[in-house]
């Protein structure tokens, strides 16, 4: 353990599967530091193996924080993550200068290390009327209806996320101003040192790891995780990848094959959003998976040293 004073929040990023939740207790370890989770679906408690929430021994090897603290009765955004996250990391910087984050949410990660842009308050029955769309219509017609208020947004944003397109589209309907518009402004500056570092590999190992990663899944009981939570699936916390395709396999749309290699599909997608994502970061050290973690605390250490 090296000897400094500035408060330093290393951040650990990449796609779904290649290996952060390993790293990040690796080097909570060593650092004798807690973690941070800003994986936007594991705060929810009633989702734990289509979310891949750490395993009882990962999370008793390192304090973790924001896992399953949450119900998806409850309305908990970015925003709140924001706050409730720097709060947090005021509280444990004062037991130790180094703190770790890990997760493939960018948005989140974003918010923690950059801030919000400002978005206008607008009337909540907007929201409520694009779900209802999303429902009767499907995803195109409210990709073409942002396509057409604001392309902008249409062409940089995961376009495929229903939430986030009708997160784009209430506001550009409730301001009548395009989405696009409020972004990028200036950002109050944090309180402390960030290092952010990546994991990747082939693409290839990527994606078989995801399908790996997907049968067990299913055989650690998915299906009847997704089965307990099927009343509830309008709310916004079940509009994930892993329950959505069940969800239209109880509905009898898909065969149960067919939902599982869709949850595959669609989860190799999220994983190449998430990496579209954070490669436009050029502030990120990027590590093959199987880097060892001592050439990362070397890394790391020169990176401290620095500031």
């Amino acid at each position: 353990m090296i000897n400094q004073t500035k408060n330093t929040l290393i951040t650990i990023v990449g796609p779904t599967a290649i290996g952060k939740t390993a790293l990040s207790i690796e080097l909570a370890k060593h650092f004798n530091a807690d973690i941070i989770s800003c994986d936007s679906r594991q705060f929810y408690k009633e989702m734990t193996i289509g979310t891949a929430v750490p395993e009882k021994h990962e999370l008793a090897a390192a304090k973790h924080h924001f896992i399953q603290n949450r119900s998806i009765f409850e309305d908990y955004n970015v925003g709140d993550f924001e706050k409730d996250a720097l709060k947090k990391l005021d509280e444990l910087f004062k037991k130790n200068a180094i703190q770790i984050m890990v997760g493939g949410s960018g948005l989140y990660v974003d918010a923690v290390l950059k801030g919000l842009d400002y978005f206008p308050k607008v009337d909540k029955t907007i929201r409520e009327k694009l779900n209802k769309t999303l429902e009767e219509k499907g995803l195109t017609h409210l990709q073409n209806q942002l396509k057409a208020l604001d392309i902008e947004t249409y062409n940089n944003i995961a376009i495929d996320n229903p939430q986030r397109v009708i997160r784009a589209l209430e506001i550009c309907i409730g301001t009548e101003t395009p989405y696009s518009t409020y972004k990028n402004k200036p950002k109050t500056k944090r309180n402390f040192n960030s290092i952010k570092i990546g994991l990747t590999a082939d693409r290839d190992i990527i994606y078989n790891r995801i399908n790996q990663r997907v049968d067990l899944m299913m055989a650690n009981g998915l299906l009847d995780e997704a089965k307990s939570l099927y009343e509830y699936k309008h709310l916004n916390a079940l509009q994930t990848v892993g329950y959505r395709e069940l969800f239209s396999f109880f509905n009898g749309e898909f065969d149960k094959d067919f939902a599982i290699s869709e949850i595959k599909k669609n989860t190799r997608r999220f994983a190449k959003r998430q990496l579209t994502w954070f490669r436009k970061d050029g502030a990120i050290i990027w590590f093959d998976f199987k880097t060892s973690k001592n050439e990362i605390l070397k890394e790391l250490n020169n990176k401290i040293n620095l500031f």
